[in-house]
């Protein structure tokens, strides 16, 4: 009797340089790839109560199955999809097809790695095992000079041993040749829509997902506009889609590879130009790999209040007040409220919007880290366990390389990052009235100055919520 395999597709929602399915075409040609729309993270809460998985990503996740759905049929392959636990659905086909792996990529946060145990143990009972591959990193952690247990705690020092000496792979190419289905005759399944986790279409979404939509970005971002030669001096900026790549969303859900990127950017600069810029989207692809690292080396600390420290910061709060009037753009500032209103309504913020309305919940309103990390986990359509809660961590002063009083001079930083107030204006139009040299910070002028401009704080714009200072670099 022939064997089979299934092809369990997680986050790695993509044909380009997955190792999984190279993995199981070595093995065999008949294959059952799988998807799961896991019940828990579609329908479930965080501690703090949030949408463990809202509107945004659950769209760009519907988005990209229906991409894989569509290249898998050009091969002649059907993708099975469900709904449900993947650790009961997966045995189960296991079982009645009588396969004798599962092929997929490894996954390393606590959530993930309970779905994946789970599996492995029904599957021993029937004589069946799952057969890890990676997909998430540039490197190979065997490639790496040190075992995952002795990374460097510090990203400078992490980049020194590596970036030099390490090799990176190149991109996996997949042949489909001679691959059949190994259960032809069991029902595709409908792909879900947003009702069915009870969530409504009810904006345009920010980025479409799919493998296609990924590859037409990178191709767009790199040799279309060659926007890459000027990331440096754009990435900071705060409002439109060419400041910054926006690979993010679809490297969280594996629709891109990093290995594809580096590959492109290694060929942009041999043939156009190689200058800070074209490092420095290198350079971010580090900082992915480092956090991931950081959380497979420390696991589930990441996700507590004392971060992989292991110091609580007992100085913050729960206060579920100040979390809502920050989390829904009401705190008077108007760089924060921008940016968290932007968030709200696309599922999207710039880094350093991140940066600042952390350091703003943290340092300036003394509020839990852990309830921002979840708004974001919630939020965010490029959510990443191992990069939001390593940024996180790395923003309360509880993970790696943390400075103490990584405090944000909030208007400074408006002024500096978004000096045209194009953010401002866009999310936070009852300004619009005001100048440039008001609208950063209204606050510090008088009602009279304001009345000016038919605008009274208390009224037509919150009053900031606490007083800070804006000296501060």
């Amino acid at each position: 009797m022939n064997k089979k395999a299934i092809i369990w597709f997680r986050q790695d929602l993509r044909i380009h340089d997955n190792e999984a399915i190279s993995d199981a075409l070595q093995s065999t040609k008949e294959i059952i790839p799988v998807f799961v729309f896991d019940i828990r993270s579609f329908m479930g809460k965080t501690r703090f109560g949030h949408p463990k998985t809202n509107k945004f990503r659950a769209q760009f996740i519907i988005e990209s199955i229906i991409d894989l759905r569509s290249k898998l049929n050009s091969y002649g392959l059907p993708l099975i999809v469900r709904v449900g636990k993947p650790e009961e659905i997966i045995a189960e086909i296991a079982t009645e097809h009588k396969t004798s792996w599962v092929f997929c990529n490894r996954e390393r946060t606590t959530e993930e790695l309970y779905v994946q145990d789970q599996l492995e143990s029904k599957l021993w009972t029937i004589g069946q095992e799952v057969r890890y591959s990676r997909g998430k990193m540039l490197y190979y952690t065997a490639d790496l000079p040190f075992p995952i247990t002795h990374t460097p705690d510090s990203f400078t020092a992490f980049r020194k041993e590596v970036e030099k000496i390490t090799l990176i792979r190149k991109p996996i190419i997949i042949d489909f040749e001679g691959a059949t289905s190994g259960a032809p005759d069991l029902e595709e399944g409908e792909i879900p829509d947003l009702a069915e986790f009870n969530m409504l279409l009810d904006f345009t979404p920010y980025l479409q997902g799919g493998e296609t939509e990924a590859l037409k970005r990178l191709n767009y971002y790199i040799w279309e506009s060659k926007k890459i030669a000027s990331y440096k001096e754009t990435r900071n900026e705060s409002e439109g889609m060419d400041y910054s790549s926006k690979f993010s969303a679809y490297l969280s859900q594996g629709c891109l590879s990093p290995k594809l990127i580096m590959a492109e950017l290694m060929k942009f600069e041999k043939e156009q130009i190689q200058n800070e810029s074209t490092y420095w989207l290198f350079f971010e692809l580090l900082w992915r790999d480092f956090f991931r690292l950081m959380a497979k080396k420390y696991e589930e600390k990441i996700f507590l209040n004392g971060g992989i420290k292991g110091s609580p910061r007992v100085d913050l709060s729960n206060n579920h007040k100040l979390f809502r009037i920050w989390s829904s753009g009401q705190t008077g500032y108007p760089f924060i409220d921008a940016n968290m209103r932007q968030l709200n309504a696309t599922g999207f913020m710039s880094n350093r919007g991140r940066q600042n309305v952390a350091s703003f919940l943290i340092n300036n309103l003394g509020v839990n880290w852990q309830m921002g990390a979840e708004c974001f986990e919630s939020l965010l359509i490029d959510y990443d366990p191992c990069s939001n809660w390593g940024n996180w961590n790395y923003l309360a002063g509880v993970g790696t390389d943390s400075r103490e009083n990584r405090v944000f001079n909030i208007v400074k930083q408006s002024k500096k990052y978004d000096p045209e107030a194009r953010l401002i204006r866009k999310w936070c139009p009852e300004l619009n009235a005001l100048p440039s040299n008001m609208i950063h910070y209204p606050a510090q002028f008088s009602d009279q100055e304001l009345s000016e401009y038919q605008i009274l704080l208390g009224k037509d714009y919150p009053k900031p919520i606490i007083k800070v200072e804006t000296t501060l670099h």
